[in-house]
């Protein structure tokens, strides 16, 4: 039986999501507590692989189960084999024809940087940083530049794998709650580091080294040693899977329509719970 999970994570720790030699990955935590409650080896497939650093508000894996379990036994079981920093919160059988990756239609991410002119402590590992001013109506401005589809080369990195450069990008939303600057990003796929690219450049029209057009203009040149660096990981979120309704799949549902009624995305911790921001 094929079964889909909803996990999320805090990334600090992890090398990130992909298996590695050495163990260190999402992946190998993940597997590891699957194959102790199916008592044989379990392979996963995730909707989108992260880096090193980054988190998961929701990923969504599949696997083939080898043996019969109760779903409890692939959320509460499994979770009780998972370092603290991973959590499985859902399981759910699925359509053998069902993949994570390749019935995926879209994929969200947040990023959330804190903007005040000193680092963070208590969410030293949860949020970027940039301690100058940052003009939001300019990065918003900015930000109307990528909706659609486009040639993404110039946010994209050396390492990417991806076939096509060109994705479209369905939104691009720029909000701020005291402190906290955060990013909302949906597309039909993203590029290697194209987010943490991404808020690398809107910082820089933020602090006024360029005007909002120069994002076009980046667009337009397809080069990516013209962009502004990369932000860091500790701030990017991997926060959501679309897929087609007929799946019924618990994680097309956006985190927007998690925290309810005439509560915003910016009334939430960073990571989508339905709780105030700290401070």
């Amino acid at each position: 039986m094929r079964i889909a999970l909803g996990l999320e994570y805090e990334g600090s720790t992890f090398c990130g999501w992909q298996s590695q030699a050495g163990g260190g990955s999402v992946q190998d935590a993940l597997e590891s507590a699957l194959s102790a409650i199916a008592d044989i080896s379990v392979r996963v497939v995730c909707a989108g692989r992260t880096d090193a650093g980054v988190h998961a508000i929701e990923q969504v894996v599949h696997f083939d189960a080898p043996v019969e379990r109760p779903l409890t036994a692939w959320v509460r079981g499994v979770n009780a084999h998972l370092p603290p920093a991973i959590a499985v919160r859902w399981a759910q059988p699925m359509p053998d024809d069902f993949h994570a990756r390749f019935s995926a239609q879209g994929r969200r991410y947040r990023y959330v940087l804190l903007n005040r002119a000193e680092r963070p402590g208590l969410m030293a590992r949860r949020v970027g940083w940039f301690h100058l001013p940052l003009d939001l109506s300019a990065m918003q401005s900015a930000s109307a530049f990528l909706l659609g589809t486009h040639d993404f080369s110039a946010f994209r990195s050396v390492e990417c794998q991806a076939k096509s450069p060109v994705k479209t990008l369905r939104k691009a939303s720029i909000t701020r709650q005291g402190d906290l600057v955060v990013f909302d990003f949906e597309a039909d796929g993203f590029l290697h580091h194209m987010v943490r690219n991404l808020i690398g450049t809107l910082v820089y029209i933020g602090k006024g080294a360029h005007p909002p057009d120069w994002l076009g203009e980046l667009l337009a040149a397809k080069n990516r040693a013209l962009a502004a660096p990369t932000s860091a990981a500790c701030g990017l979120y991997f926060a959501g899977v679309d897929y087609d309704a007929r799946w019924q799949l618990k994680g097309s549902v956006k985190v927007a329509e998690k925290v309810g009624a005439g509560d915003t995305a910016q009334s939430q911790y960073p990571w989508g719970a339905a709780t105030p921001l700290i401070g």
